[in-house]
């Protein structure tokens, strides 16, 4: 489980980073072919795994219930976010990510609702949980480098 932590951290890191150093207005940009942006995606990862790794654990979420209903799967970007929406995700890239490996390490996690994602693939604990969202946020990670291209190449033209 460590490189497990280790390496959702460094991801985070690098969400953190991204969303540090963009442009809101480059942030929110829906270009053409998309449904969605860079803003969303990062907010959408932080939302999935506090769904996958603490709701279906049976714990509460340790961001607000805000988050999870606007960013959670199936939801669309509303081309909006405050200043204070992005200070908040950002602090909570890192936060949750250091929280989940705390609250593991201390045994928080015991029980688990077993889940099957929209790919097919059944989580069946928390480890599973922590496992398949690292593998979703690598996924988020690659379309929001796709989104950096593609919006920072309209915003030259």
């Amino acid at each position: 489980m460590k490189k497990i932590f280790d390496t959702t951290l460094q991801n985070r890191k690098l969400l953190y980073k991204i969303l540090d150093r963009t442009p809101s207005e480059q942030l929110l940009e829906i270009p053409t072919g998309f449904r969605n942006n860079i803003w969303w995606n990062i907010a959408h990862v932080v939302a999935t795994q506090q769904i996958l790794v603490y709701k279906f654990s049976g714990l509460k979420v340790r961001i607000p219930e805000q988050f999870i209903e606007k960013f959670k799967k199936g939801t669309v970007p509303d081309g909006t976010a405050t200043d204070t929406e992005i200070k908040e995700i950002a602090d909570f890239l890192i936060s949750t990510a250091e929280w989940t490996k705390e609250d593991y390490g201390s045994g928080l996690f015991k029980e688990y609702d077993a889940y099957t994602t929209s790919l097919n693939v059944t989580l069946s604990d928390v480890e599973d949980a922590m496992v398949f969202n690292l593998f979703h946020e690598g996924l988020h990670l690659g379309t929001i480098l796709g989104l950096q291209k593609v919006v920072k190449k309209q915003a030259i033209v």
